[in-house]
């Protein structure tokens, strides 16, 4: 299984992005897929979930600003960004969890990809 995020790059204060999320050797519609970010000396957090059951839920700090949605026939999940802020700085990366929770421990993960927003 392996899991890749793209989409990154450096822009502006209240600039939009669109992050992907693509797997192989997994099904990303059979399980959750979370989105996490870890900023420059700081612990990772979790910002976005969906479930099996197509329910999502978001970190206070990024509710209202992103979307997390799945493309079932891409095998793709999306984080959408949009009035990014520079504390959103960080490097995003997406999981899988297999029960389907977003409560559980996630099992997969993949490389990240770096957001740089400039004031």
């Amino acid at each position: 299984v392996q899991l890749q995020a793209s989409g990154g790059g450096s822009v502006q204060t209240e600039d939009s992005l669109r992050l992907s999320c693509g797997a192989s050797g997994i099904i990303l519609n059979n399980v959750a897929v979370g989105w996490f970010r870890q900023a420059p000396g700081k612990e990772r957090e979790g910002i976005a979930c969906i479930s099996t059951g197509a329910f999502t839920s978001y970190r206070d700090s990024v509710k209202g600003r992103f979307t997390i949605s799945r493309d079932n026939a891409k095998n793709m999940v999306y984080l959408q960004m949009k009035d990014l802020k520079p504390e959103d700085t960080a490097v995003y990366y997406c999981a899988a969890e297999s029960l389907g929770t977003c409560r559980s421990a996630y099992d997969y993960w993949g490389q990240g990809t770096l957001v740089t927003v400039s004031s």
